[in-house]
């Protein structure tokens, strides 16, 4: 996902979900069936959800998040729900649905659940900027329950298949594949999209509307289709097309696509990008971005992997999603434009690190942590979440990291994972024990600020450099540096490091972490005039 708008329109989301449900410990969700009903003439929905679920444990109540309609009228109603074909009493509470049944451990229990009602989230239904009418699913991270009944949690996955009545003049995309498409009387047709891998609920949607669809390529075996609004096809499809260039680079290092197709979708998604499985939603004017696009559909696309195949198993691990895409992105622009972009890009991403910690100091994983997720999903996610991997690479060398990652896909793959399995598996890759690593830069707040000073000394003709870590914990790290266009790494331990260098005049040109490979704010004296000489 990539943000917009984000802390404006979606704090009072991520207030609300520090107080909802984990996912039930007692069941597991197999497969969501959802037969929704729109129409022109309100914003309604119809919704028949069939639910297959295999209970853990013994189980007298089985509760699923569904928002009730409240006092304004928005929100969706329950009028029958049967457990294995058979009606059985139900409680519907705030954001809750609450079942009576009666399963034994290991049994697996179908749910029937007919509701109705007017999505006050979740299913935007608006008008595009031409005036016409779309209708777009837009879950992240727990506004699924808004028109879904589910386990609205990345810990629970399951398969899905939509099958969507709509008037006729609508195109229906959706994850997986389309399986049927048919007309109905009254001017009405039936489309239905089936996913067989499992997805968290926050990547299962629908998009409804007037739509030009394409298909730019099938690079890898794989199908790639635009889907654009008529009146933006010349941009859009051009545009769009990126895509099948920037898909087989991310096949090519990490493994096979996880999905039979790749749509990418203009929409209303109130976010940049949102990485629906397989159905990639993309901002209503990304279509005319043309710069833009490009390393917006790598983040999307890198989340097909990390985000929607492996999926965090809470959300205080949310960086194995925003990290990596926003690190896989960088790898992609550095692996098509050369490393220059990638330096530019760390830099950059490094600068609103440091802003970001001058407003709050917080570690990237934090499982004590009990308030809003608002304070979570931020910067330390997304940009330091890349860095950390960045090191990582720099750390144990490209094959060993590329390595892992595979490694880390192949294991993971329609599953659930934490910043330890990752550990793991990439300590497996290297050979080497990662946890110091993990520990300082993921679970400790802020980063290395370090005082860099030197002297030359004429007798010896050497420069005696001065390393001193400023902030209050101090870091063990590998620190790049060049003098006269020589490059070599000092290991630091401890607060205060000197080190003794060989130069060729009183004079060298010295530079700090010339290639942007450590988090860290460098406090420099590298200018001449300000050199020391000692005799």
């Amino acid at each position: 996902m990539r943000k917009k708008l984000y802390l404006l329109l979606f704090a009072p989301l991520i207030c609300l979900y520090a107080r909802g449900q984990a996912p039930g410990a007692n069941v597991d969700v197999q497969h969501y069936r959802f037969a929704i009903t729109l129409n022109d003439a309100d914003d309604t929905i119809k919704g028949q959800a069939t639910i297959r679920a295999r209970f853990l444990k013994a189980s007298t109540k089985l509760t699923l998040d569904l928002y009730k309609k409240n006092t304004a009228g928005k929100g969706m109603l329950v009028s029958v729900l049967k457990d294995n074909g058979v009606s059985v009493k139900f409680m519907q509470d705030s954001d809750r649905l609450i079942i009576n049944t009666k399963a034994a451990a290991g049994s697996v229990h179908h749910y029937t659940i007919i509701y109705r009602g007017i999505p006050t989230d979740g299913l935007i239904i608006s008008t595009n900027q031409y005036n016409h009418r779309t209708f777009f699913g837009d879950n992240w991270a727990i506004r699924a329950h808004y028109w879904l009944p589910c386990v609205d949690n990345p810990a629970d996955k399951a398969s899905v298949e939509f099958l969507v009545t709509a008037p006729a003049k609508y195109t229906v995309v959706g994850n997986g594949l389309k399986v049927l498409e048919k007309p109905l009387p009254g001017n009405k047709k039936l489309t239905q999209w089936s996913e067989a891998a499992k997805l968290p609920t926050k990547v299962m949607v629908i998009g409804v509307a007037d739509f030009t669809v394409a298909n730019p390529g099938n690079p890898d075996g794989t199908p790639v289709y635009s889907y654009v609004f008529p009146e933006d096809k010349e941009n859009g499809l051009k545009n769009y097309a990126v895509a099948t260039k920037i898909l087989p680079w991310f096949v090519k290092h990490i493994g096979a696509f996880p999905y039979k197709k790749l749509a990418n979708v203009q929409s209303k998604t109130m976010f940049g990008g949102m990485e629906n499985a397989g159905a990639i939603f993309y901002y209503e004017r990304s279509v005319n971005d043309s710069k833009g696009i490009e390393p917006l559909m790598a983040h999307e696309i890198a989340h097909q992997w990390f985000g929607d195949a492996i999926s965090e198993k809470s959300w205080w691990h949310v960086w194995l999603s925003e990290g990596f895409a926003t690190y896989m992105t960088n790898l992609y622009m550095e692996g098509t434009y050369g490393p220059d972009t990638l330096k530019t890009r760390l830099a950059i991403d490094r600068d609103a690190i440091f802003n970001f910690e001058k407003r709050y100091k917080t570690p990237v994983v934090d499982s004590a942590y009990k308030g809003p997720m608002l304070n979570i999903l931020n910067t330390n996610a997304y940009q330091k979440g890349g860095w950390v991997l960045h090191m990582l690479r720099r750390k144990i060398g490209d094959a060993a990291f590329w390595k892992g990652i595979a490694a880390y896909y192949k294991q993971y793959n329609g599953s659930n994972a934490n910043t330890d399995d990752f550990c793991l598996v990439m300590e497996k890759a290297c050979g080497q024990d990662l946890k110091p690593f993990f520990k300082q830069w993921l679970r400790t707040a802020g980063h290395p600020d370090l005082k860099i000073t030197w002297e030359y000394q004429q007798k010896s003709n050497t420069v005696v450099m001065h390393i001193k870590q400023m902030q209050e914990n101090p870091y063990q790290f590998a620190l790049e540096y060049q003098i006269d266009g020589k490059q070599a790494f000092v290991n630091i331990k401890e607060v205060s490091t000197s080190i003794t260098i060989p130069v060729n005049s009183a004079y060298p040109e010295i530079k700090i972490d010339p290639n942007v490979n450590l988090l860290a704010i460098f406090n420099i004296n590298n200018k001449p005039s300000d050199q020391k000489t000692v005799e």
